[in-house]
């Protein structure tokens, strides 16, 4: 039948009487609207009686014209309900247009008459906060809005119910819970028909369920799982993982193969939680069936379910998970447990280790072993780490306290565990306290230090080390240059400009040894054993308070988030202090090593020192109040800090307690509005500083829209400048999963008027894309360098090297450049004092750990990087004190992979790296060049005197033809193709075999090659390369990772850090690699002062040690008293900071 031109006709039979000539048109008419709608569009009223008709036959056909006369109306809405009228004739597999939109249409509504039903969220109704925010009943402060509100204009006069900051999006976006007139005028909104008819629903959720159907026949379960999510149908979400669950187990029954594709979708889910979903409370949900399901697969993944674990904090669901694998006995199941267990402390924080520890079922030998059983454990576990023995031992006093009922349970289940699993709940709980993981790194660390003493020699000597701001600025760069190495050489070979150090730069100096020697466990207090407070002997000399109040710092740097006995060691001295230097680096130590542990008893005793309103240690106290409570959300400890926020006068208190009230938020997401709503509102620009802080903070690497809208709208609205650039800064913390939508969001505020926004929107970039490379962040940050204002200068700086750390010229061909810029502003004797500080933090960041570090907010496994977010946020207040810049270094992660055998042990094997070396290779050390030495002038050679030598060469050539000698021609070079000019004695450069001219004249610049000659050399190279254990493998290498070797296998895919190997050869001999740091590090003693001369003589301590380290040659400069008569160089330091008024003139320095 040919096509028809026009429909008059046809349209004119569905007034006629017989249904048969109705039926006859419809049909024309179906296979035809696409080219005849237009004329049909009339009379789409009589095709919707005949499906309203119940006695017509063909209703579901009239359905399916009236739909696609509607859709190509585009009235979308109307078109799916006739569609889904159609029953049986709307065939979902028949690919066209109108079957894709009407079957998206029909999923967006089906999502959004599943929102109808309120999510059951556990954080529904966050405790409420008592503070001293008051408010009327519109949610306006009861103050003046020109005070209370600092975000409103100045034209408005009076304040709006609700300001910008907490409206909500009901109005731009769809809300599910109005179906009818609520979203009527909304894009997407719902006809009525669909909220009230219940057959049209139950049509709909047909045509979902076939969707759903056709889905699992295709293996495509990631949509099902998409739409459910979305829809917030959990139990769609579980017919979805159990149904591929089945159809793999039917397609692998009778074969030998592994559920793939069952791990591969719950990575799919857990990928969603952490991304996707912003609600705390739904994600929750989430994960707890995921836990759930993860039961019913045959082959769970643990790691999976040790990651839900983590983020939903049931420590005691952990224990159960490393209980049940190490019960089942066999090798792969025990490095299962050991690699989580080490997944587990990169992830959570020392609460939760700690009740994990002391839930594992425990040796019954404290019951029935009298005391010389203890005394032989204790001659075997001597030669372990100090720490962890002290720290299994609190743990053991700890828990001999539970409840009864428990403990008997527990009682049956620990003499039901063999010898074998016994040593394996030990060695857990010793993976758990850290400090494998820690005694790993700093092997690492120290084997492979790759740090350019030159660089530091060239900053030492580019600045003035008697101006404390320089002096400070060569101690961080060396802190963080050489952080986690225990490479302190560089003190030990400048005594003499270490001994320059006066006040804080001693201050600081003392703590930058924590830096250097993090994670030393074995030998950190002996090393700060010269520096820290002592009790003074009459006669004996004392020490700076200001190297004792370091040396306190630097212990809780060396045992950071590693809760030991220096924890109880910094607390006694902190108790103790009377001094403010010595309470405020103890305060500093306390909160960086009793990090996240929630212990209230150190919580009063900081209290305590910070109701004392001392302005210098106050500060220290409330960031330490912070710290200890980190991301606890402790109602109590919140209400106190805002109060005496309230009261004091001090502006560094307030700062400190800011602070602390954002740490303590910390991840709490909605849990913090209340907190941040109120300190915005507070005319108090430092509270609303820490507002900032405290929403940064609260939803750090979420990439929450309202937390982004806010914090852009503060940036360009509030009138403290201190403010607005917090709040650009604060977009990195949020955004730092996302680095490359950074750039786009602060590319205008990076132009701004306002140096404090330009700044802020540097750091932002160094935060959220450190260590990426990113281009697009370079290309912003390049234009910062040449700013007119200095602390732009030096942001753009510190950010360039976040951004650069462990980049080379293969991976960055500007690495180079920005690295000789950092060189330059800190030689220029014309550049500022700011500007070179920043220079010089920059190149020890950039060489972080010995350019084996990079900076990371995230761990190796996806999670939140704790340490790291707390070191990033607390070292961005260097602004206003220095010594804070040291916790930077809690944010530097090692880039290694490590593996270890079921026994824990080191062993040495050889992993493939599918790339070229020269890719992820070291940068080149720089040349130590002297710029400003004279260099020699070269000898000019003339024409004549070149003439004379080819003159003086002929004529002895004549002489030996003449000779009768047979002596052979000298070896003297040709001088061919001389032309007669002046020339110079300069050499050529020696060209080697198998180098071509091009090689030269790209390396004889600048003692580097070319960009082109490096990429000459690298096509050159051959691909793929053999890597020893513990060796530096870098985040963007990982994926070319693989395991060749037949003997040794990971438990998982490599992710970098502690990796298991299963030991497929367990009965031949294997090769250990030997620790190196163990045997290096040797403990400091101090040179001999009187109260040593007192003190050896009493008897109570042997001979020092000749052999000593840096950190105990700086003791005797360090420790030494700033009033000391003989320094008379040391009294002329405060004389540049003096100032002269007008009247007094002033012409002296």
């Amino acid at each position: 039948m040919p096509g028809l031109t026009s429909a008059a006709g046809v349209v004119g039979f569905l007034s006629e009487p017989e249904p048969e000539l109705q039926v006859f048109a419809l049909k024309v008419l179906n296979e035809e609207i696409d080219s005849l709608w237009t004329e049909v569009a009339g009379c789409v009223g009589d095709i919707e009686a005949l499906y309203e008709d119940p006695s017509f036959v063909e209703r579901e056909l009239a359905a399916l014209v009236a739909a696609k006369v509607y859709y190509n109306l585009q009235e979308y809405n109307e078109s799916m309900i006739f569609a889904l009228g159609a029953g049986k004739l709307f065939d979902i597999d028949h690919e066209g247009e109108f079957e894709d939109t009407i079957i998206s249409k029909c999923v967006d509504t089906y999502i959004a008459l599943s929102g109808t039903v309120p999510a059951n969220t556990a954080n529904q109704s966050p405790p409420q906060l008592t503070t001293a925010f008051s408010s009327n009943a519109n949610g306006a402060s009861s103050v003046p809005a020109s005070l209370a509100s600092p975000t409103t204009p100045f034209s408005q006069s009076t304040l709006p119910s609700k300001s910008l900051l907490s409206r909500q999006d009901s109005t731009t976006t769809f809300d599910p819970s109005q179906q009818v007139g609520g979203n009527a005028t909304l894009p997407g909104a719902l006809p009525a028909s669909v909220a009230s008819q219940a057959n049209v629903q139950k049509q709909l959720y047909a045509i979902i369920d076939e969707l759903f159907e056709r889905c699992f026949q295709g293996g495509s379960y990631r949509q099902v799982i998409g739409i459910a999510v979305e829809a917030r149908r959990l139990d769609v979400l579980r017919r979805a993982i159990l149904r591929a669950s089945d159809d793999e187990k039917q397609r692998l029954e009778g074969e030998n193969g592994s559920l793939i594709r069952g791990q591969d979708l719950m990575e799919y889910v857990l990928e969603i939680c952490m991304n996707v979903v912003q609600e705390r409370g739904f994600r929750n949900e989430l994960l707890q069936l995921v836990l759930d399901l993860l039961n019913d697969i045959p082959s769970p993944d643990y790691f999976s379910i040790a990651k839900c674990i983590v983020y939903l904090n049931e420590h005691t669901l952990a224990s159960d998970l490393l209980v049940q694998l190490v019960n089942k006995g066999d090798p792969k199941s025990t490095a299962i447990a050991y690699q989580i267990a080490f997944d587990l402390y990169d992830n959570s924080t020392q609460e939760f280790l700690k009740k994990v520890r002391e839930e594992l079922p425990k040796a019954p030998e404290t019951t029935t072993a009298p005391s010389a059983d203890s005394k032989n454990r204790m001659q075997e576990d001597a030669p372990e780490p100090k720490e962890s023995d002290q720290l299994l031992k609190e743990l053991e006093d700890n828990a001999g306290v539970p409840a009864a009922a428990p403990e008997d349970d527990q009682a049956k289940k620990e003499r039901e565990v063999s010898p074998e699993a016994q040593n394996a709940f030990e060695s857990i709980r010793t993976i758990l306290s850290g400090t494998k993981t820690i005694e790993l790194d700093l092997e690492f660390l120290f084997r492979s230090n790759r740090a350019d003493m030159a660089i530091l020699n060239k900053i030492r000597d580019s600045v003035e080390a008697r101006n404390s701001i320089y002096h400070t600025a060569v101690t961080l760069a060396t802190a963080f240059m050489h952080a986690g190495t225990t490479n302190d050489s560089f003190f030990r070979q400048n005594l003499e400009w270490l001994g320059k150090a006066v006040n804080w730069s001693k201050f600081t100096a003392t703590a930058a040894l924590g830096v250097i020697h993090r994670g030393n466990l074995g030998q950190g207090q002996k090393l700060l054993e010269p520096y820290l407070p002592k009790d003074q002997i009459a006669g004996a000399n004392p020490s700076s308070a200001y190297s004792q109040g370091g040396s306190l710092y630097a212990l809780g740097l060396i045992y950071a988030n590693h809760e030991t006995f220096a924890l109880d060691l910094i607390r006694d001295h902190f108790k103790k202090a009377t001094e403010e230097v010595v309470q405020h680096g103890g305060a500093l130590g306390l909160g960086v090593a009793g990090m996240a542990t929630g212990d209230e008893s150190i919580y009063e005793d900081l209290k305590s020192v910070l109701y004392t309103d001392s302005a210098l240690n106050g500060e220290a106290v409330g960031i330490a109040m912070g710290l200890i409570m980190l991301g606890t959300g402790d109602i109590k400890a919140l209400e106190d800090m805002i109060q005496y926020a309230h009261e004091t006068q001090h502006e560094k208190i307030v700062r400190g307690v800011a602070l602390g009230m954002a740490l303590i938020m910390y991840g709490r997401q909605e849990g913090a509005d209340e907190l941040v709503n109120g300190l915005l509102d507070d005319p108090d620009p430092i509270l609303r500083y820490g507002g900032i802080q405290t929403l940064a903070l609260a939803y750090c690497g979420t990439g929450s829209n309202k937390a982004v809208r806010k914090l852009l709208h503060v940036a360009v609205s509030d009138v403290s400048d201190d403010v607005r650039r917090i709040a650009v800064m604060s977009l990195g913390f949020i955004l730092f999963r996302k680095p490359s939508s950074v750039p786009r969001m602060v590319e205008l505020l990076s132009e701004s008027y306002n140096p404090h926004v330009r700044y802020g929107a540097a750091m932002a970039l160094g935060i959220s894309c450190a260590g990426t490379g990113l281009d697009e962040a370079i290309d912003l940050l390049e234009p910062m360098i040449k700013d007119p204002t200095d602390f732009v200068r030096q942001g753009a700086l510190i950010s360039l090297s976040m951004i650069m750390v462990q980049q080379n010229e293969a991976m960055n061909p500007k690495v180079g450049t920005i690295r000789k810029t950092l060189i330059k502003a800190i030689s220029d004797r014309h550049e500022d004092a700011m500007t070179k500080f920043g220079s010089a933090i920059a190149l020890g960041v950039i060489d972080a750990g010995g350019r084996n570090c990079t900076i990371s907010l995230q761990t190796q496994t996806g999670n939140l990087n704790m340490s790291g977010i707390v070191g990033m946020a607390v070292f961005t207040q260097y602004w206003y004190w220095f010594p804070l810049t040291h916790f930077l270094s809690l944010s530097f992660t090692p880039t290694a992979i490590i593996g270890l055998d079921q026994d824990l042990e080191v062993p040495s094997f050889k992993f493939h790296s599918a790339t070229r070396p020269s890719l992820f290779d070291y940068p080149p050390e720089q040349e130590a060049k002297h710029e400003d030495a004279p260099e020699k002038v070269k000898t000019a050679v003339l024409s004549t005197t070149a003439q004379a030598k080819r003159r003086a060469q002929k004529k002895e050539k004549q002489q030996r033809r003449e000779s009768m000698d047979i002596d052979q021609t000298p070896t003297t070079p040709k001088t061919t193709n001389i032309d007669d000019k002046m020339e110079t004695d300069e050499p050529l450069p020696k060209v080697e075999e198998g180098e071509d001219a091009e090689k030269v004249d790209g390396d004889k610049k600048d003692g580097s090659a070319s960009p082109e000659t490096a990429r000459k050399r690298m096509e050159k190279e051959k691909v793929g390369c053999q890597l020893g254990n513990m060796s530096r493998v870098l985040p963007a290498q990982r994926k070319f990772i693989s395991f060749p070797d037949g003997r040794y296998q990971p438990v998982k895919k490599p992710t970098g850090g502690v990796i298991l190997l299963i030991d497929s050869t367990p009965s031949e001999p294997k090769s250990l690699m030997e620790l190196k740091a163990k045997k290096t590090v040797k403990p400091a003693a101090a040179p001999p002062t009187l109260q040593d001369r007192v003190t050896a003589a009493l008897g109570e301590q042997e001979a020092a040690d000749r052999d000593t380290s840096g950190a105990a040659e700086a003791a005797g400069v360090l420790t030494a008293m700033d009033e000391d008569p003989e320094g008379g160089e040391e009294a002329e330091v405060p004389r540049e900071f003096d100032y002269f008024t007008d009247e007094e003139g002033g012409g002296e320095e």
